[in-house]
């Protein structure tokens, strides 16, 4: 058989279920005795083994064969959750990863798994020693359903007085049936037709998600004969077995219904039939996109913007209201439609974040510490772009964290610190930002050993010390080549990290700022745009010419009296609001003719972190959405512009990046 066509399905479903078992793993370490976890984490574990076996990766399926028969030893609670069971876990589950990783690069997915395989045995070894229980449902139809509530026990009592039969129904689909969810569709439809579903093993949404073998189970009530009920359904194509029995009516089959229901209460509602049916949900209303279609959605309605722009100066020069009222209607729609497009793309920061437990847990083993990982806001959505960029510098500041950041368990009992080390993830949205942090309960930033590095590296001067803030001596760690750590590990010390950190979120329009206390911690914000498309900038005038500043970096617009221009050090600067900013002249930067003596000057005041800079200009513009462009490979790298836009005259103008203006 011929499963090519099902790959990029298979590839996406499977990391989906592997960001679920991330996910669920650090919620059982957690909650270890929260069963609803444990059955998440199951489905998912049996989903993939499925897939892949269909798909002919043995080595994978066989991988999470085992890891499925562990979370059976636990769901049946024959192995108890610890420290040491987890780890193995996440060690197994990073290894069904990198196998997904190498199908979906064009590889075999063939592995030795051997290792693996070996670590989960030990961790089967070191468990209980109590009788394992099958996966598979027991042949015998009177276990199947060994427990039902109070309700359904209502319902069966109340039928079987009316005449109807009790029967348990297990059907077996056959080894090559790869629709199972449509077969089970159409028992339901032949169920449907000669009485009523009361319950099934499993239950109705894992059907649907075709999460089960080859066989399940219902109990139905009806008064067809056994005969004609099992001839229908045989009927029914890939259906290999069809078994019927009464169901006996027990006592001890009663378990507490979270339903409080009374026996009177439930018979008024069903007055014809003694049952509620059990129906298959409808399908869901969603389709998988691939991202290069998005792309290329998205370069469409760039020009679309562009356009937009063009028909709105078109529009105002013009004074034609119909042609107003028509551009009107179109901004409107297409401002809709932009949104539309731009949540498409957005992805959650969790497919990010959900690598990192098994990473951080590996690294504490390595460094000898103990450390907890807390992650808050993982459903915080960003850019897709952003996300696969974010990654590599997430990383990094978290191995920071954990080998210069967080103390050695005997120097945290020393402080009376708890022996447990914490690192806090936290994603948000703030206006058009999102900002991740990256915070730990260590030792701090030692100031002084930092501004020693900074003098021996001639980065600062010692003259300088007594002028810098403390935000000025921690963003020294972001220098290239800096490092405070005596000893070069693998893990630090050669002063590569917090640099590429740096530029790669700088890269992305966004910035870095950090924040520490000794002792205390210290906790490194980043903060990124939205989206790294189409933004807001405000348009502002130098020589004749068009310049574009994004608004997310821009405070406020200011016009002063030149009297109002101060200087400090022999530089330009203002007083706003209390607080000494420095003044940069765009025209100088850009090396622009100077402007005539005026009585009045623009300001446009944007803002890095906490460090802001007041930007001198000719005129302001307005307000407009433009669409970002690179300005190509032979305009790289040049100070003070992040690309270019085209406006809708025609004209192009360059974006300031306003980043590298702050001082």
């Amino acid at each position: 058989m011929d499963t090519s066509q099902y790959l990029e399905v298979f590839i996406d479903e499977s990391t989906e279920h592997l960001d679920t078992l991330y996910e669920q793993l650090l919620q059982l370490e957690k909650k270890p005795e929260e069963l609803t976890i444990i059955e998440e984490i199951f489905r998912a574990a049996h989903t993939i083994k499925g897939m892949s076996a269909t798909m002919g990766y043995s080595d994978l399926a066989n991988l999470t064969h085992h890891i499925e028969n562990i979370f059976e030893e636990i769901r049946n609670q024959t192995t108890k959750v610890n420290a040491h069971l987890i780890d193995g876990l996440f060690f197994a589950v990073d290894q069904l990863n990198e196998i997904v990783e190498d199908i979906a690069a064009g590889g075999s997915g063939e592995r030795d798994i051997q290792e693996v395989l070996q670590r989960l045995e030990q961790i089967q070894g070191e468990a209980d020693e109590e009788q394992l229980v099958s996966e598979e449902i027991q042949d015998t139809t009177s276990m199947v359903f060994s427990q039902i509530d109070e309700f359904e026990l209502a319902i069966l009592e109340e039928s079987k007085s009316r005449g109807f039969s009790n029967y348990e129904i297990t059907v077996t689909l056959s080894e090559d049936c790869l629709l199972k969810g449509a077969r089970v569709y159409m028992v339901f439809e032949v169920l449907d037709k000669l009485g009523e579903v009361i319950k099934s093993i499993p239950d109705v949404s894992e059907l649907e998600e075709e999460q089960f073998d080859q066989k399940f189970s219902v109990l139905f009530v009806s008064k067809q004969e056994k005969k004609e009920i099992k001839e229908k359904i045989k009927k029914i194509s890939e259906i290999t077995q069809v078994e019927i029995n009464n169901f006996a009516l027990e006592k001890d089959t009663l378990v507490e219904s979270n339903i409080p229901q009374t026996k009177q209460q439930m018979s008024s509602k069903n007055e014809n039939l003694p049952a509620s049916k059990v129906r298959l949900s409808a399908p869901r209303k969603t389709i998988r996109i691939n991202i290069e279609r998005l792309d290329v959605l998205m370069n469409l309605f760039e020009e679309l913007v562009i356009d937009r722009g063009r028909l709105e100066q078109i529009s105002t020069e013009l004074q034609n209201t119909e042609l107003q009222e028509t551009v009107e209607r179109m901004s409107r729609v297409s401002s809709d439609l932009q949104n539309i497009i731009l949540n498409m793309r957005m992805v959650p920061i969790d497919h990010v974040f959900n690598r990192f437990p098994g990473m951080i847990r590996q690294l504490a083993r390595d460094l000898n510490k103990e450390v907890v990982v807390n992650i808050v806001g993982a459903e915080t959505e960003l850019d897709r772009t952003v996300i696969d960029e974010i990654g590599d510098p997430l990383v990094h500041l978290i191995r920071n964290a954990i080998d210069h950041g967080l103390e050695s368990t005997e120097k945290r009992i020393e402080k009376g610190k708890p022996e447990q080390g914490t690192i806090d993830l936290k994603a948000y949205h703030s206006g058009n930002h999102v900002f991740i942090e990256i915070s730990d309960d260590g030792a701090g930033i030692n100031k002084d050993k930092v501004i020693q590095k900074a003098i021996e590296n001639h980065l600062i001067t010692e003259e300088q010390v007594p002028s810098l803030s403390n935000q000025q001596i921690y963003e020294l760690i972001l220098a290239s080549g800096f490092s405070t750590t005596d000893k070069v590990s693998d893990v630090s010390g050669r002063g590569v990290g917090l640099d590429v950190v740096k530029n790669t979120i700088e890269s992305l329009g966004g910035n870095i700022s950090i924040q520490s206390e000794i002792d205390q911690g210290s906790t490194f914000s980043i903060q990124l745009p939205l989206t790294l498309s189409i933004i807001s900038v405000l348009l502002i005038e130098l020589h004749d010419e068009k310049y574009a500043i994004p608004l997310s970096s821009i405070i406020e617009t200011a016009v002063i009296h030149k009297e109002q221009v101060l200087s400090a050090h022999h530089k330009k600067v203002m007083d706003f609001r209390g607080r000494i900013i420095p003044l940069v002249d765009l025209n100088d930067i850009f090396g622009l003719d100077k402007r005539e003596d005026e009585e009045y000057i623009s300001v446009v005041i944007v803002r890095r972190g906490d460090k802001m800079t007041g930007l001198i200009v000719d005129s302001f513009i307005g307000q407009q959405e433009v669409v970002l462009k690179s300005l190509g490979n032979y305009l790289t790298n040049i100070f003070a512009i992040s690309g270019a836009t085209i406006l809708g005259d025609g004209e192009v103008a360059l974006i300031i990046d306003s980043n590298s203006l702050v001082k």
